[in-house]
Order: C-alpha cells, then structure tokens, then sequence
C-alpha cells in the first residue's frame, strides 16, 4: 500500500470538496430557483467535463496552467513555482472537472423544495439570506451531501487529468490511482490489487449512499 499516495489522494479529495461546496450551493440555488437568458448554455457547460474525455480536458488545463498563459504566468510570479504539476494546480483541476457532480445534485435538492415553503417564509418576514440559509440549506441537505461524497469519491479515482495535470511527483501529485498504475507497470500485481480494493470500496461505499439519499429526496418530492 502506498500512503504516501494514499495521502496525496485524501488532500486532494478534502481540498476540492471544500472550494466546491461553496461553489456549489451558490450555482446550484440560482440554477434551480432564477430563470434568466442563457440558463440552458450555463448548465451545458457545467455538464462539459461529464462529456469530454479526460485527455482533452487534461490538454486545456495543462494549456491554462502553463506559464505561457495570464493565469499560469501570474500564479508564477506571485508563488515563485509553476502551477502545472504541482499540488495547487492539481487542486484546481479537481475543481474544475468535479463541478457537474457538485452543482447538479445541490440543484435537484433546491428544486425538490416547494414554491409554497419559500413563499411562507417570505410571508413570515425572512429576508432571502435568511430563507437560504434557515429554510432551503436544512431541506437540501441530502442533496449537498450527495454532492460531497461523489466528488470526494470521483477525486480518489480521477485518472486522466490528474497524471497530465500533476504529472507523477512523489509526495505531491502521485495519487492512489496514479500509484495503481506504476505498480502494474512493474508487475507487481499484489501492490496494486490491494490499492485498487481501496477505491473498489469507496466506490461502492459512494453507491450506496448516493442511492439512499436519493430515495429519499424523491420521497421528499413526492
């Protein structure tokens, strides 16, 4: 077992979770209660790392991190290091290509919420802050943590973008896939199998919980 890989995968499923979720229940709450020109394009392209192989978004990430771009340049010049492969610029990849298993499940959370509840609520006198964040947060909890767990889980077994992004720096952006990988191609059969029964876990861990926090935002809807 690799813990040192094993390490690395844990703060970079910890670090993306907690940028994202912010992220996600602001994107998530306006998609699901604000109708507004270019909605439909805003949600495409929220979907567009479900769709586009891991290569392709590891190629326009690697371009957006490279010192020849305005973002790679001033992250340079204000950190002293590159942000392709590195730790940071592996972060935000993670975040960029976890956003539709952030955003679209805290969505679906916020829409399952009944025009009448906030209606009552601004009846009552709360302010839109205060109905966000006493009423709609508390009912779209199972959503939100569904959200948390898929994208921890879908970090731990991110492949594509994590190796072109962060390279295969020991200690710093060699993850526990990435770890996978190395040890079948020294043959070491036994090394890798007990890593990949790790993230076999936590992939079914994930399902299972998914699952029943689902079942029960459908019974809150119906």
């Amino acid at each position: 077992m690799d813990w040192q890989a094993f390490r690395v995968s844990l703060s970079l499923g910890l670090w993306t979770v907690a940028l994202l979720v912010p992220v996600g229940m602001w994107a998530g709450h306006v998609l699901a209660t604000r109708t507004f020109r270019g909605k439909a394009i805003l949600e495409a392209a929220v979907a567009i790392p479900l769709l586009l192989p891991p290569t392709v978004l590891g190629f326009y990430l690697l371009t957006v991190f490279s010192p020849r771009s305005t973002l790679g340049a001033l992250f340079e010049r204000a950190a002293g290091a590159s942000l392709a492969f590195s730790f940071p610029g592996l972060v935000l990849a993670s975040v960029f290509i976890n956003l539709p298993f952030v955003i679209q499940p805290i969505q679906r959370a916020f829409e399952a919420i009944p025009a009448d509840v906030r209606d009552a609520a601004a009846c009552c006198g709360l302010s839109p802050w205060q109905r966000f964040l006493r009423i709609e947060v508390p009912l779209a909890w199972p959503g939100t943590l569904t959200a948390m767990i898929l994208t921890f889980a879908h970090t731990l077994g991110e492949f594509g973008v994590v190796l072109m992004v962060g390279g295969n720096l020991p200690g710093e952006t060699r993850t526990l896939s990435i770890a996978i990988y190395d040890r079948m191609q020294a043959f070491d059969d036994h090394s890798a199998g007990i890593m990949a029964a790790v993230l076999l876990v936590v992939a079914v861990a994930t399902l299972m919980t998914t699952t029943a926090l689902t079942e029960r935002l459908v019974k809150r809807r119906g």
